[in-house]
């Protein structure tokens, strides 16, 4: 598309996107790679929260790009996406004024990938993720520190990434890149494809 140049220039949307997020990074005060991240339950009611993307995959790397954030699966973003394989994220960066929105199918990190991310936390960190039973009730704080020492006499100063934590990729169908423009007058660029395995098309759209 003869028009598609500057901050929007390239072939490969992973790639654009991790530009993008590697300026923020300079500039954003505070955790440039929050992402509100949405999904449904099983009655179809939206739900969206904020979390920390971790990996933009290349579009060479074998997942063929994606993007991946960590989560405990028992939570309810974790049921949530478990049950309908989909989810979809914004990432706002009011410094830059630009945004990307991600839709696409989802699928678990589970592997080496997902244990080397886990061994790179700190160790409360770590602990951490072993002593909450995400989103569900919880008596007290103190409960929860309880159980936090509990679970570090239990694994120690070095514990293994839980079987119920890991990563969770989302393989974009839908890629949109967003940049604030004068009078509202805005540009967005929308990537798309029917499946992982299609050509990207690539429409630009009115603001």
């Amino acid at each position: 598309m003869s028009d598609r140049s500057g901050i929007f220039a390239g072939e490969d949307p992973f790639a654009i996107a991790q530009g993008w997020l590697s300026e923020a990074e300079k500039i954003e005060i505070n955790d440039p790679n929050a992402i509100a991240l949405a999904s449904v339950d099983a009655d179809g009611l939206p739900n969206v929260r904020m979390v920390l993307l971790k990996e933009i995959e290349a579009q060479s790397a074998p997942s063929g790009g994606a993007f991946v954030f960590y989560t405990n699966y028992g939570s309810a973003k974790g049921v949530e996406i478990e049950q309908a394989g989909k989810a979809a994220f914004v990432m706002h960066w009011k410094s830059l004024r630009r945004q990307i929105r991600v839709r696409g199918l989802t699928s678990r990190e589970e592997g080496p990938q997902a244990d080397a991310y886990y061994t790179s936390r700190s160790l409360k960190s770590r602990l951490g993720a072993w002593a909450s039973d995400q989103s569900q009730p919880l008596a007290s704080r103190t409960a929860l520190m309880a159980e936090v020492a509990k679970v570090t006499a239990t694994h120690g100063p070095n514990p293994k990434r839980p079987p119920f934590w890991g990563g969770i990729r989302i393989t974009p169908l839908e890629i949109e890149f967003w940049a604030d423009g004068a009078f509202r007058l805005h540009d967005r660029f929308r990537w798309r494809r029917p499946d992982p395995n299609s050509a990207w098309e690539i429409l630009r759209l009115n603001p």
